[in-house]
């Protein structure tokens, strides 16, 4: 538990003093004794003596309680994930379908896919993006999970490996009226020709930059068996997730410094880039996992979306606290008033 106000909690040093201050106002001189007719009245008074002090131990927590709230506590809560958009990058170069993850690589993370989408609620949007050479929406976000599926099935793999441009397409789905625009990114104005009008239109808004991992509506999920070749440069992309809040979980797929042959003689190298793929992780605030196999990647998705269906993050418990010391206080007075008649 942490305090924002930490400064305040002094004031609960005087808790120990109210006890005090309490029996002494019980032994001060009382009224004179007064004559009863039997002893057995006495006994049942005597019997009850201890409810007197229930109330006042009760306004006693409802005081620490309070004391306690004024200091602002907060705490790390798991809470149901808020978010309404997960983005699927999706790998489809061509070293996907190097066979050392059984059956290939792509099918290995095809059929992953289909198995997160299945187990994942149904109300939250799902969106895909697949690249190599270049980043495609194969799917834009949607609960229509049979659309998804057939996004998943249609892949086509081509050359290239375009990763930091896969999170900037995902930025811009998530952030539409951002005016985030791969293509100036990648060629610049050169691209083709436009009027000034149109320059000024496309050009990305400016943004008020975020806590890294505090955008709580969506998600980046990134796979990848190789490294950058091509597109916006990776943590330059990362930077701009960074800045809007957005979390980009990475899988690593695959061998990380495997060298293989196809059958056409031509060789893949297939050099995982773990440190980049990593610091994208470390940067979001989101996490790295890496997949050797099928069943590895299988337990990845599996652990994401589990994950993704709840929330982990520091909660002011102020309110709650107040809430509770009223609680207390309305009981105290309520048994007061129950047994003598008054509030006291």
């Amino acid at each position: 538990m942490n305090f924002l106000w930490p400064q305040n909690l002094w004031l609960m040093l005087a808790l120990p003093l109210l006890p005090a201050l309490y029996l002494w106002l019980l032994r001060r001189p009382g009224k004179p004794a007064l004559r009863v007719s039997s002893v057995s009245v006495v006994r049942r008074a005597l019997g009850r003596q201890w409810r007197r002090h229930i109330p006042a131990a009760l306004f006693w927590l409802a005081l620490s309680v309070l004391l306690l709230g004024l200091a602002r506590p907060t705490a790390r809560v798991t809470l149901p994930w808020s978010s309404s958009t997960i983005m699927l990058a999706i790998d489809v170069s061509l070293s996907m379908r190097v066979k050392d993850v059984k059956p290939t690589r792509m099918v290995a993370a095809q059929e992953a896919a289909r198995s997160f989408l299945n187990e994942l609620p149904k109300n939250i949007d799902v969106g895909i993006v697949t690249f190599a050479g270049s980043a495609q929406v194969a799917q834009q976000a949607t609960i229509d999970r049979p659309s998804l599926i057939g996004a998943i099935d249609a892949i086509q793999m081509q050359m290239g490996t375009a990763i930091g441009s896969a999170i900037v397409l995902c930025l811009a789905e998530l952030f539409p009226d951002h005016g985030l625009d791969l293509g100036e990114m990648t060629f610049g104005w050169r691209r083709k020709a436009r009027g000034w009008d149109e320059r000024e239109k496309a050009r990305p808004t400016p943004i008020t930059p975020v806590p890294p991992g505090s955008y709580d509506s969506a998600a980046i999920i990134l796979l990848s068996d190789g490294r950058r070749t091509t597109g916006v440069d990776t943590l330059q992309a990362a930077k701009m997730a960074v800045d809007r809040g957005v979390r980009v979980h990475v899988v690593g797929l695959g061998t990380p410094d495997g060298h293989l042959a196809e059958g056409d003689g031509m060789a893949i190298y297939l050099q995982l880039d773990e440190p980049t793929l990593r610091e994208v992780a470390r940067m979001t605030g989101g996490e790295y996992y890496h997949a050797g196999t099928a069943e590895d990647l299988r337990s990845v998705y599996q652990t994401l979306g589990s994950r993704l269906q709840t929330q982990t993050r520091d909660t002011e418990l102020t309110g709650l606290l107040a809430m509770v010391a009223a609680i207390l206080f309305v009981a105290g007075a309520a048994l007061s008033v129950l047994w003598f008649g008054r509030i006291a």
